[in-house]
């Protein structure tokens, strides 16, 4: 068994960023130092959301791969190289799911179940399927199936029991829907003949880089307006919101600038800046959160 080709299946560079937002809206939901309870509802609740995303990789691959062997950048995953066959693959997705899918029915809530699952959906079946070859808005409607993390981790927790439960949670995942256009299109410019190649209208592709490098300005200003939100709305305080306006002060910076690049590298240090970015503003958001608790300095 090739296990570094199942392993590359699963995305885990690009799982492990879903799966970090996905523990910072499971620990936000809890008030104060976690109970045991909480602590194993939590750890298993980040277990089933990591198979679940492992899962929706794994059949973006098996649905892609004629358009992964196109492209450079994708021309080396297992399907496309033979490290696995179709078959497998797909078994290995199933599994993944229907694992996912026992543990948070059983061991965690049928809430958590049921929004795991349609993002699941989302990402693998109607992004990679019809909205990826049928619009150069595919990342910005598909990007919602991407944000939710947030709300699954907060859902592990509570179930999303109450209306402030899904107004807190739904402000993260608003964040990351957000962040995903100027995140992707970044990387979308550099990659442009790959996606011209493979015949996917990519907004640069189908509009020119000029008009994408604008709309990643335009969606970098609305981002860092809704980033500030959960401070308006009282989920976070002051060292929060210092973190965030730093953030995207440098962001905006890296937009701006990406208007005129120095250099035809430049955008893929703003998609690089982008996934630091969303590290450091879910740190800055958990570190707020824990500082406030009752009983801590």
């Amino acid at each position: 068994m090739n296990l570094k080709a199942y392993w590359s299946l699963t995305k885990p560079r690009v799982v492990a960023l879903i799966v970090f937002t996905a523990l910072v809206g499971s620990l936000l939901a809890i008030d104060g130092l976690p109970t045991a309870a909480e602590a194993r509802q939590g750890l298993l609740g980040f277990i089933g959301i990591w198979l679940a995303a492992s899962s929706a990789a794994a059949i973006n691959q098996i649905l892609d791969q004629r358009l992964d062997a196109k492209m450079a950048r994708t021309s080396w995953r297992p399907l496309v190289v033979g490290g696995v066959t179709t078959r497998q693959a797909l078994i290995f997705a199933l599994l993944l799911a229907a694992a996912s899918m026992l543990l948070l029915v059983l061991c965690v809530n049928v809430m958590t179940a049921v929004l795991t699952f349609l993002s699941l959906i989302g990402y693998a079946v109607v992004y990679t399927v019809y909205l990826k070859r049928a619009t150069p808005q595919n990342i910005v409607i598909g990007g919602l199936a991407g944000a939710a993390p947030p709300l699954l981790g907060w859902s592990a927790i509570t179930g999303m029991a109450n209306e402030w439960d899904w107004e807190h949670a739904l402000l993260l995942v608003l964040i990351i829907f957000v962040w995903t256009p100027p995140h992707f299109w970044a990387l979308a410019i550099f990659r442009r003949a790959d996606y011209a190649k493979a015949m996917v209208p990519m907004l640069p592709v189908t509009h020119g880089v000029t008009y994408t490098r604008w709309q990643i300005l335009f969606y970098t200003v609305l981002l860092f307006v809704v980033s500030l939100l959960p401070w308006v709305a009282g989920m976070s305080g002051t060292l929060y919101l210092i973190g965030a306006a730093l953030l995207g002060a440098g962001f905006l910076y890296y937009a701006w600038r990406l208007l005129n690049p120095p250099d035809e590298l430049y955008s893929m240090r703003v998609f690089g800046y982008s996934i630091t970015y969303l590290i450091l503003l879910f740190a800055f958001l958990l570190i707020d959160h824990w500082i406030t608790l009752p009983g801590l300095p």
